[in-house]
């Protein structure tokens, strides 16, 4: 076999094996507002399309706001059982506690689903080296 059919062996192994790689994606949400509950349903079509899809939402300053206890939509519909349905299926839901210090917020009075992070916005960053994706709502 010749070097020039290795090569392009190796090239098309390498191909077909990233067509068939799980999806990786960080979901950045800072306005809860605004973008959580569409945040919310593109993540559930995201994973009814490619269930095997790795996702982590990453919430800082007023994007925390829909992982606080008794937290509701503008139509005084809860998030929490949303939340609640999407980590079953896989996603990690993470808070910045920069956040939590700059807004005097404590980890108790988030949804037990919410993880938490140094810093929303290197986690972000770090998720990205790492393959990820980048969707913002």
């Amino acid at each position: 076999m010749s070097v020039k059919s290795i090569v392009l062996a190796g090239v098309l192994a390498a191909t077909c094996s990233l067509s068939f790689a799980q999806d990786k994606v960080v979901y950045h949400i800072n306005d809860a507002a605004s973008q959580a509950l569409s945040g919310l349903r593109n993540l559930r079509n995201h994973l009814d399309v490619d269930p095997s899809a790795k996702i982590t939402v990453v919430s800082h300053g007023e994007g925390v706001d829909f992982l606080m206890e008794g937290a509701k939509d503008r139509n005084g519909n809860a998030y929490d059982a949303l939340v609640s349905a999407l980590v079953a299926r896989g996603v990690s839901f993470e808070v910045c506690e920069i956040t939590l210090k700059n807004r005097s917020l404590k980890k108790e009075q988030f949804i037990q689903e919410a993880n938490f992070t140094p810093s929303g916005v290197v986690r972000i960053a770090r998720l990205q080296t790492q393959g990820f994706g980048y969707i913002k709502p």
